[in-house]
C-alpha cells in the first residue's frame, strides 16, 4: 500500500503535468523544411536527443544599455569595457527562471546541468516520446539531400504559457543548417601547383593585381611592419573547424617567403575543443585553416594569434560548434581582443530566429568586454551563397546578421573594386541598426525602386567594410595555392584592428572593441570603394557605390587615418 506522502507526491506530480499541459502555446514554428530537406517519417520514440534550453537573461537591456554606452563615440563612457564578472552579473538567469524551468522539465523527470558559465544555457538528454510531451510536438526524421544525413527536427513546438518569459529558445527544434560548415576560400585563379622554394623567388610581385601577398597589403592600406614588444597585450584569435588544419610548417614557410623581416620561431598558439585535433604531418593542411593563420600571423607583427580549433563533438546541437566557439571565449578570463571567422551556414534562415538571436546575444557579451568579433560575409552575392538557386525569389541573407559582428566583404585589383563574390544585403532578423541608419538610408535613397519587393530595406544591413579578397597567395602542404573569398578578407581586416590595439594599449587606452559604431560614425578612416557590384539571384546585384554600399560597406582599411580616428 502506498504511503500518504507518496501518495501526494505522485497527485502533485500529475497535477503539475497536467497544469503544464493544459497552458500550452505556441513558441517557434516555420510552414515547412527548407529546400534541400526531404520528412522521411516520425522519430522512433526511443530515440535520444540531446536537448539545450536557452534561459532568459537576468537583465538582457541592461546589458544592450551598458553596451551602446561603451561602443558609442558620443558617449562620456566611450571604451570602457565590462569585465568578465560585470557580464555575468547582467546574463545570469533570475532564481525564479532557474526554478521554473526545473520544476518543468522535473515533471517530465528530466534532470538538466548548466553548459555555459552564466548557466544562460541548460542541457540535458531525453528520448523523443519525452521530447514530443514536453514540447507538445512530434519530431520527424528529414533527410539532407545533398549531404546524406539525417536530422531530427520538428516544424512546431510549444511550451507552457507561464515560461514564456523564461524560455528564449529550444532546441534541436525548428532548425535545419545541414552539415556544411566552412565558408571555404574558393580558387581564385587557375595555377599549377608546385614545391615551394625560398630561393626561387626573392622578391614579392610587382603587380599587386595578379597576386596579394603581405607586403601588397601593407603597401595598400599602410600597414605597420615594425614589430611589436613581446610584453603587448594585444591578442588575436581566428576560428577554426575540423576536418581543416592549420600547419606551423607552412607558416614557416610562408613567414621566411613573405615575412623574413619577423622572428624564424613565430607560430600560432592552438586550443582544441570538442574533440579537436588539428593533425600536422604536412599532408593534412586546411586552406582555410592556412589561410586563416597565416594572414593574422604574418600580418600582425609579433601579437600572438590563437586558433582555436572546435571538433565534431559539438555541445551545441544546430549551431554546429559557432555557438560553442563563442562560449569558449566567453569563459576566458582574458580572450583575444579581435576574433574573426570566416565560416557560415548557406543563409540567415538556416537556424532559427531564436537559436539566431541566442547566438547573437552570446557575440553582445563577448562584445561587451572589449572584444571585436569579425564574420567573413559570405561568397555569394546577393545569393549569399552560390550553391543557392533563388532566381525570382527574395535575396536570401546571409550567416549571421548580427549587428554585434562586424561582417566583411571583399575588394580585388589595385585600385580596389568590390568583389563580386561579396554577400551583402539586409537581415531579415535583424533590423537596421541606429549607428548605420544614416549611411544605408543614403544608399536606398539612391537605390529607388530597383529591387524593390527582393530585399528588407528595414533590415540590419552588411557588410560593414571590406578587405583583398582576391588572389591572395598562401602555403598548403608544402605548396603555393592561389585563393580568393571574404575568408580571405575577414582576417586581413582583424589584423589590422589587432595592430591598432597594440598602439592603443601600449599608450594606455583601452581596445577597440565593440567596432560597428565607430565605424560608421568615421567614413574618412576608410578607402571607400565605388565600383563594383555582386550579382546572384539572376540579378546584377547592388553596385558599389559613393559611402557605405551593400557590396564593400564602408570601405577597406586606411591604417594612417583610422589611427587618427582611433585617438592616436
Amino acid at each position: 500500500m502506498l504511503s500518504q506522502s507518496l501518495l501526494r507526491r505522485l497527485l502533485a506530480s500529475l497535477l503539475l503535468s497536467s497544469t503544464v499541459w493544459s497552458t500550452y502555446v505556441v513558441h517557434e514554428k516555420r510552414e515547412s523544411a527548407p529546400s534541400g530537406f526531404i520528412h522521411l517519417s516520425s522519430a522512433p520514440d526511443d530515440q535520444m536527443i540531446n536537448m539545450r534550453i536557452n534561459l532568459a537573461m537576468r537583465n538582457q537591456s541592461g546589458l544592450e544599455a551598458a553596451l551602446e554606452k561603451a561602443s558609442s563615440p558620443t558617449s562620456p563612457t566611450f571604451r570602457e569595457w565590462l569585465t568578465k564578472e560585470q557580464v555575468e552579473s547582467f546574463t545570469t538567469p533570475t532564481t525564479e527562471t532557474v526554478n521554473a524551468v526545473t520544476e518543468w522539465l522535473a515533471s517530465f523527470n528530466i534532470i538538466s546541468t548548466p553548459a555555459t558559465p552564466a548557466g544562460d544555457w541548460i542541457k540535458f538528454t531525453a528520448p523523443v516520446k519525452t521530447a514530443n510531451q514536453l514540447l507538445n510536438t512530434q519530431f520527424s526524421v528529414f533527410n539532407h539531400t545533398r549531404s546524406g544525413h539525417t536530422y531530427v527536427r520538428t516544424l512546431e513546438y510549444s511550451i507552457p504559457s507561464d515560461l514564456q518569459a523564461h524560455v528564449k529558445a529550444v532546441h534541436p527544434t525548428t532548425s535545419f543548417n545541414g552539415p556544411l560548415r566552412a565558408r571555404s576560400p574558393i580558387t581564385a585563379v587557375s595555377v599549377a601547383k608546385s614545391a615551394y622554394s625560398v630561393e626561387k623567388r626573392t622578391t614579392v610581385p610587382a603587380d599587386c593585381n595578379s597576386t596579394i601577398t603581405p607586403s601588397c597589403l601593407q603597401d595598400l592600406y599602410g600597414i605597420p611592419t615594425k614589430l611589436v614588444s613581446p610584453s603587448t597585450k594585444s591578442k588575436i584569435g581566428v576560428a577554426g573547424y575540423t576536418p581543416q588544419n592549420a600547419d606551423a610548417e607552412d607558416l614557416a614557410t610562408f613567414l621566411k617567403e613573405f615575412r623574413p623581416d619577423l622572428p624564424s620561431n613565430l607560430t600560432f598558439i592552438t586550443e582544441l575543443y570538442d574533440g579537436a585535433t588539428n593533425i600536422q604531418d604536412g599532408t593534412q593542411a586546411g586552406l582555410e585553416a592556412n589561410l586563416d593563420t597565416q594572414y593574422t600571423v604574418g600580418l600582425v607583427n609579433g601579437i600572438p594569434t590563437v586558433y582555436e580549433d572546435i571538433g565534431y563533438t559539438t555541445k551545441d546541437g544546430p549551431d554546429d560548434g559557432y555557438l560553442d566557439s563563442i562560449n569558449d571565449l566567453i569563459s576566458q578570463e582574458a580572450p583575444p581582443l579581435v576574433f574573426s571567422t570566416s565560416y557560415g551556414f548557406d543563409e540567415e534562415s538556416a537556424l532559427s530566429l531564436s537559436l539566431t538571436d541566442a547566438y547573437c546575444n552570446a557575440i553582445m557579451q563577448l562584445a561587451s568586454r572589449g572584444v571585436s568579433v569579425t564574420f567573413a560575409s559570405g561568397d555569394g552575392g546577393v545569393a549569399s551563397s552560390p550553391d543557392l538557386q533563388c532566381e525570382g525569389s527574395p535575396f536570401p541573407p546571409t550567416f549571421p546578421t548580427c549587428p554585434y559582428a562586424t561582417l566583411v566583404g571583399a575588394t580585388q585589383n589595385i585600385p580596389e573594386i568590390g568583389a563580386g563574390l561579396t554577400a551583402g544585403g539586409f537581415s531579415n532578423y535583424f533590423p537596421q541598426q541606429s549607428w548605420q541608419a544614416d549611411a544605408v538610408n543614403a544608399y536606398i535613397d539612391k537605390l529607388g525602386t530597383t529591387y524593390t519587393g527582393l530585399y528588407n530595406a528595414s533590415g540590419r544591413a552588411y557588410p560593414d567594410v571590406s578587405a583583398q579578397g582576391g588572389t591572395v597567395e598562401i602555403i598548403i602542404n608544402g605548396h603555393a595555392d592561389y585563393v580568393g573569398g571574404t575568408s580571405c578578407s575577414s582576417p586581413i581586416f582583424s589584423s589590422v584592428i589587432a595592430l591598432l590595439n597594440d598602439e592603443l594599449m601600449s599608450a594606455g587606452k583601452p581596445p577597440l572593441g565593440f567596432l560597428n559604431p565607430w565605424l560608421y560614425a568615421n567614413p574618412q578612416a576608410f578607402n571607400d570603394i565605388t565600383s563594383g557590384n555582386n550579382p546572384g539571384c539572376g540579378t546584377e546585384g547592388f553596385s558599389a557605390s559613393e559611402g557605405w554600399d551593400p557590396v564593400t560597406g564602408m570601405g577597406s582599411p586606411n591604417y594612417a587615418a583610422m589611427r587618427t580616428a582611433a585617438g592616436l
